[in-house]
């Protein structure tokens, strides 16, 4: 099988799993979260996730963009071009939001007492969902296209 092949497909799993995995958090587990728990087992929960995804979510984020980098490189300018690299930035968009917005926040929510978390603590959680609601269809959009790049160079082998 063709090298390129292969890491056109690797790509797209760690595109698939990044975009996946934003999705159920912002759509599934976030939702769960504000629906049914109080206050103070809320932000329990919220930093709970956060220790445990903030090591991964950062790891599946830069092999995206490493393999994207990788993939766009050894492709060159061909039918896929176009689509392979503006995925690529969409995904580093993305990366980028979530440098600058959810993580500071999420750095804030780890330091919060469960039982007395700061007045404006709601206004960051909606700030925070706002801003992964973003990242989430940005990384959903990188994943598309990284999709028809690859369909793309499929269809003419």
């Amino acid at each position: 099988m063709n090298p390129a092949i292969v890491l056109d497909f690797v790509t797209l799993f760690f595109a698939g799993i990044l975009a996946g995995a934003l999705f159920v958090i912002d759509y599934g587990v976030g939702h769960a979260i504000a629906a049914i728990l109080d206050e103070q087992s809320q932000i329990q929960i919220r930093q709970t996730l956060i220790r445990s995804l903030r090591i991964l979510m950062p790891v599946i984020f830069i092999l995206t963009i490493l393999l994207g980098v990788a993939i766009t490189v050894l492709d060159g300018f061909d039918q896929g071009f176009a689509f392979r690299l503006t995925g690529l930035l969409v995904v580093l968009s993305s990366f980028v939001l979530a440098l600058i917005g959810t993580a500071p926040i999420n750095a804030a929510v780890l330091t919060w007492q469960p039982g007395a978390p700061p007045k404006n603590w709601q206004a960051l959680v909606s700030r925070w969902e706002r801003l992964d609601r973003a990242r989430t269809w940005v990384a959903i959009m990188a994943f598309a296209l990284f999709l028809t790049a690859t369909a793309l160079k499929l269809t003419v082998h």
